[in-house]
């Protein structure tokens, strides 16, 4: 039966998905669908009536394979099921019906249920993280643009496409930020060939689809997330007791509150529409804005300081280890209030009075800033062309896409290179990160504002 159901996708969507087995995943979440066309709740809107009329012949796939097949069901992974999604046009799947009520019913629960976890287990503000993923087109630029146009005429491997994800994270009292995780599709790009990852500003990892996989998550929680929040507490003074929130993510290990005797780990309700995590909840987003503005200051600054440099000259000398800067600048601008008040949905006993926090206002300053670069840089472009280029991160790659990223990949690793000579971040500045992301309230007062 399932053999059927593949086959009826195949000729509705010209499916040629191969890619769901990736390396290191190999305890994948599946989403189970009781005959396609069949489950209950699911709705759509876009190109409803189209998308309807091609999956009529679905639900006969169980008749078509007898009595045997009565009790099986089709299982698809979040992956496969999201690219099947956009390749049929359906949107805004919801679920209604018990399972939606009993999913709201959970989120609404949740802050009540996370707050009795809180006093039970005597945890602090300062001892509550949370951590959430994004996706980042580093090199893309909007879509108004001359080099976005001209990058979409040519062949093959587009920079725009090239994604990475990103796992920030911090704590509800706002005083300590997690070093960021980046995940991209290449152990050794060109770009840090000589550099000793270790001094990065990133917790640097690869996989060839640049995804925060279980076998990522996992090295990441052993390897980095405990020893670093282990310090923070001890040089603190406070126990070594962490409360960890997070979503439920395919790519988060099944028993993971079960690795760590002094780290308890709480997960969200599934499908949380009016829950969101507090990393979600405007970090993020504030990030983002953060990093596109520093990279059009910067290439602005390298335009002007050099007659010669044109932008499109920067824009393809723009590598992954300017990004890498760009990020780790990016981290430092968003503040201390905006990452204590995003945690008001959730835990509103930690939440500061945060008037001095203005969301409206920094959207504001930051999007007219870039309005006011893209002018200096000869470019006609307004708040909304940016609106667009920021929400575009959430957008997932094609096949088609990861497969010249690829194929750029292998002619990268394969093209001969000139010895370059090692680089790595000074001593002072790397002093300057570590004093950022192990900080103390003594650190930053003696030594954080000359960090540069």
């Amino acid at each position: 039966m399932q053999t059927e159901i593949y086959k009826i996708c195949d000729s509705l969507l010209v499916l040629t998905d191969k890619m769901d087995d990736l390396e290191g995943q190999s305890k994948r979440n599946n989403l189970v669908i009781d005959g396609i066309g069949e489950t209950q709740g699911e709705t759509w809107t876009g190109n409803r009536a189209k998308s309807a009329k091609n999956l009529q012949g679905a639900p006969d796939v169980k008749a078509k394979a007898g009595e045997s097949a009565a009790e099986k069901m089709f299982s698809a992974s979040h992956g496969w099921f999201s690219r099947f999604k956009k390749r049929a046009n359906l949107h805004h799947v919801a679920l209604s019906g018990e399972a939606a009520s009993a999913d709201k019913e959970a989120a609404e629960r949740f802050p009540q249920v996370l707050k009795e976890i809180i006093e039970e287990g005597g945890y602090s503000a300062k001892q509550v993280f949370n951590v959430d993923k994004t996706g980042l087109f580093w090199k893309k630029m909007p879509e108004k643009t001359y080099i976005s146009r001209e990058e979409k005429t040519m062949p093959g491997y587009k920079a725009a496409k090239d994604c990475l994800t990103l796992m920030l994270g911090a704590n509800a009292d706002g005083s300590f930020k997690l070093k960021p995780l980046l995940v991209y599709r290449a152990a050794n790009p060109r770009a840090l060939k000589n550099v000793t990852k270790s001094s990065l500003p990133v917790i640097w990892m690869s996989n060839i689809k640049a995804w925060v996989t279980l076998a990522v998550f996992e090295d990441w929680f052993f390897h980095h997330f405990i020893p670093e929040v282990k310090l923070y507490c001890w040089e603190n003074g406070i126990p070594f007791k962490i409360l960890l929130v997070l979503d439920n993510a395919p790519g988060h290990p099944p028993h993971l509150d079960d690795f760590h005797p002094d780290i308890k780990v709480v997960c969200l309700p599934p499908n949380p529409t009016s829950l969101r995590q507090p990393m979600d909840q405007g970090v993020i987003a504030n990030f983002k804005k953060y990093y596109t503005r520093r990279t059009y200051k910067n290439a602005l600054k390298a335009v002007d300081s050099n007659p010669e440099m044109t932008l499109r000259s920067y824009w393809k000398s723009y590598t992954i280890f300017n990004c890498i800067k760009n990020i780790e600048a990016s981290c430092r601008k968003v503040s201390e209030v905006n990452l204590n008040a995003v945690w008001r949905p959730l835990c509103p006993q930690f939440v500061n009075d945060f008037r001095g926090f203005d969301q409206e206002g920094i959207n504001k300053d930051i999007l007219s800033t870039l309005v006011g670069l893209s002018e200096k840089l000869g470019l006609d472009l307004e708040e909304g062309d940016f609106k667009e280029l920021l929400e575009s991160h959430g957008e997932e790659l094609s096949n088609q896409d990861l497969m010249e990223l690829e194929a750029q990949q292998r002619v990268e690793e394969e093209g001969e290179e000139t010895p370059v000579p090692m680089k790595k971040f000074e001593t002072k500045l790397l002093a300057c990160h570590v004093a950022r992301w192990w900080w103390t309230p003594k650190s930053r007062q003696e030594g954080g504002a000359g960090c540069t």
